[in-house]
């Protein structure tokens, strides 16, 4: 594609989202919330949240960080590592350790418990970590099924070439033309990982109609060739026109977001995201009542 036929047909910039503060997620990550709805609103749906954490050092200790027993109902949670790694155990069987490379896709849907927490070699040695966690919405018609684990190791996440060879892009959700996309999700969703060497340019199939943003996790780049974003930062872009263009200013590393939006309307309450608000008091006495099953 030329720059002239691009300049006509890609996706303009809607806003650059500076870094926010680092707050914690129970004792084991300090994460910016880069994606909420007081942050972007719905113009990345069907993303709904994303928490960036670290790179961030931990000491040697002798009980695992994380977050506790929580539940979850109406959505999905994609854990991305970069650095570190993490274990997972749920009410609905599932368990599993995932680290650099690797992703985490769970799909709570009618709901469930679990856990997150530093593997016990982590928590033994200490190290860096580095992750994101993003929550997929549901369409109404998928929130009540039964919930689903997708363990995605990173040889199983297929990688495009970039920019003549400059650059590369893991598939994790969302196909990249021919090539297919690691997960199998409920709606269309886009999640890339990608990279770009300096002075190298990319442009990436993204439908018109659909949303999508590009969260710059190391490094500069120009997106929609007027805006430039740094570490950090979120770039959003419209959903009118088709592809979205970036150009390295720097060696820059960045994670590709979004899908086909989810229309309807979204009550969220912590851990739980429905249509309605009766839904929500559905779910917390769901929990109450121990209809979320147990933690063996």
């Amino acid at each position: 594609m030329t720059k002239s036929n691009e300049d006509m047909t890609t996706k303009a910039i809607r806003q650059i989202q500076p870094a926010p503060p680092m707050h914690w997620v129970g004792d084991g990550f300090p994460v910016t919330s880069v994606i909420s709805p007081q942050t972007v609103g719905k113009s990345v749906s069907p993303y709904i949240l994303m928490d960036y954490a670290g790179p961030a050092g931990f000491g040697p200790s002798e009980k695992p960080r994380g977050v506790d027993t929580h539940p979850h109902r109406g959505f999905e949670t994609v854990t991305v590592v970069y650095q570190g790694e993490l274990e997972h155990r749920d009410s609905a069987g599932n368990s599993g350790s995932i680290s650099a490379g690797d992703v985490q896709w769970m799909t709570a849907a009618s709901g469930v418990l679990h856990e997150e927490k530093h593997s016990a070699q982590f928590t033994r040695e200490g190290g860096v970590l580095e992750m994101a966690q993003l929550w997929v919405n549901l369409p109404a018609s998928h929130k009540m099924t039964p919930p689903r684990y997708q363990e995605l190791l990173r040889d199983r996440i297929p990688t495009v070439e970039l920019a003549e060879g400059k650059g590369s892009l893991r598939v994790i959700a969302g196909d990249f033309g021919p090539t297919p996309s690691a997960a199998q999700t409920v709606t269309p969703v886009i999640l890339w990982d990608g990279r770009l060497e300096a002075s190298s340019e990319a442009i990436l199939p993204v439908p018109e109609g659909f949303s999508v943003a590009v969260f710059v996790r190391s490094g500069t780049l120009k997106a929609a060739t007027t805006h430039t974003v740094e570490s950090r930062q979120l770039a959003v872009f419209e959903q009118t026109g088709a592809d979205i263009h970036l150009e390295a200013e720097t060696d820059v590393e960045f994670l590709v977001v979004g899908g086909e939006p989810i229309d309807e309307p979204v009550v969220a309450y912590g851990p739980f995201v429905m249509n309605k608000p009766e839904e929500i008091e559905a779910a917390i006495a769901d929990v109450r009542a121990g209809r979320f099953g147990v933690l063996a």
